[in-house]
């Protein structure tokens, strides 16, 4: 049986560690290029298009950061600095515990880039090291490296663990009846993926939501702390659906960003990683993402007894029809998807394993444009 520690590697190596970041800047660009698609599709709004575009583009600056960081791993800096973890089993991703690092550096980065020197200084030092002392001025990277990984904290923008709910109005349906699209996201430390949340609501509270200062909190609380993986979509929509009368739930979605399979980084078992292994693609090109979306809608709206005399109005949720698996994946609906280069998709084609025919592909093209297929 294996254990946390059996499914975590570290990144000691200097030209692997910047393979993988490398790799992952590219990966995440065309990430948002599949959420142009899907739009283009009708499969997301413009609005929601947006939300989720800008979750990926934070994953990117987080992704960013993480590489200044560990920019100089593997060479000698004059103290013992770690390395990247990343989950090479399960995920493919940097294990939770490094964006929780990187959210306490957050808190900290105006600090330390106050008491460094500039990076034009950090230069100067450099120049006159090699050609003073004819040495390489590693130290002195490695400072460097450092500050640019504050300044990428301290543009902020980026995606933590925790990235509390966010509230969107998008029309009215009546006179006391508004309509806002909620979204948030978190990094699961259970799974080591990003998460990211989507839930279309109707208001017939007072105020509007938003702005109503007992409420909004009270929202924002309740979500965040049922965003667990382990929990199905319907208990999620259900617990928040009866815990605000005037709150009501029309579609909930949870969008999971990975994982990432790589013949280089990650041991994962199954179809694809013998996919991976047979294409032999170039460097940069040897990987594919999951990318898997939950879907809950409501079916119709029945009135409960509240109180003594009031009465409450509660959603009824649709799940799957086809058999039990409603029961089980607690969702409506459940679309699988993968992003991969050609070389691999190529030969995801030729050996066509099963379960993967009803998954939608998006192919990365040699000029970096991203088509769908299937």
């Amino acid at each position: 049986m294996s254990t946390p520690a059996d499914d975590f590697a570290p990144l000691f190596d200097t030209f692997a560690s910047r393979r993988y970041f490398r790799k992952f800047e590219a990966i995440t660009g065309h990430l948002v290029q599949v959420a142009g698609v899907m739009q283009a599709e009708g499969a997301l709004t413009r609005a929601e298009a947006k939300v989720v575009s800008r979750y990926l583009l934070a994953l990117t600056y987080s992704f960013r950061a993480l590489s200044m960081k560990y920019l100089m791993v593997g060479r000698e800096t004059g103290r013992f600095f770690g390395s990247l973890q990343i989950d090479k089993r399960d995920s493919g991703f940097p294990v939770s515990t490094e964006v929780l690092i990187m959210a306490n550096d957050a808190q900290q980065a105006r600090g330390h880039l106050g008491n460094m020197p500039s990076v034009e200084q950090y230069k100067d030092d450099m120049i006159r090291e090699i050609i003073g002392e004819r040495a390489l001025p590693t130290r002195l990277q490695f400072a460097l490296s450092q500050r640019l990984y504050y300044e990428e904290l301290a543009r902020g923008n980026l995606f933590w663990v925790r990235n509390d709910p966010e509230c969107q109005w998008i029309g009215n349906t009546g006179t006391d009846r508004r309509r806002f699209l909620l979204h948030w996201a978190v990094y699961d430390s259970q799974v080591n993926l990003p998460v990211i949340y989507l839930m279309d609501l109707e208001d017939t509270g007072r105020t509007a939501l938003p702005k109503d200062e007992a409420r909004w909190p009270r929202a924002q609380a309740h979500l965040m702390a049922q965003s667990l993986d382990a929990l199905k979509l319907v208990t999620i929509a259900k617990g928040f659906d009866e815990d605000f009368d005037d709150l009501h739930p029309k579609r909930l979605r949870r969008i999971h960003v990975g994982p990432m399979y790589s013949h280089t980084f990650t041991e994962q078992t199954g179809p694809l990683r013998e996919v991976l292994e047979e294409a032999h693609a170039p460097e940069g090109q040897d990987w594919a993402l999951a990318w898997t979306e939950e879907e809950l809608e409501s079916e119709r709206t029945q009135e409960e007894r509240a109180g003594w005399f009031g009465r409450v109005e509660r959603e009824v949720f649709a799940l799957d029809p086809f058999g039990a698996r409603g029961a089980e994946t607690g969702a409506t609906r459940t679309a699988r998807s993968l992003i991969l280069p050609q070389r691999p998709f190529q030969v995801l084609s030729e050996k066509a394993p099963s379960g993967f025919a009803d998954v939608r592909k998006f192919v990365v093209g040699a000029q970096g444009q991203v088509l769908r297929y299937g």
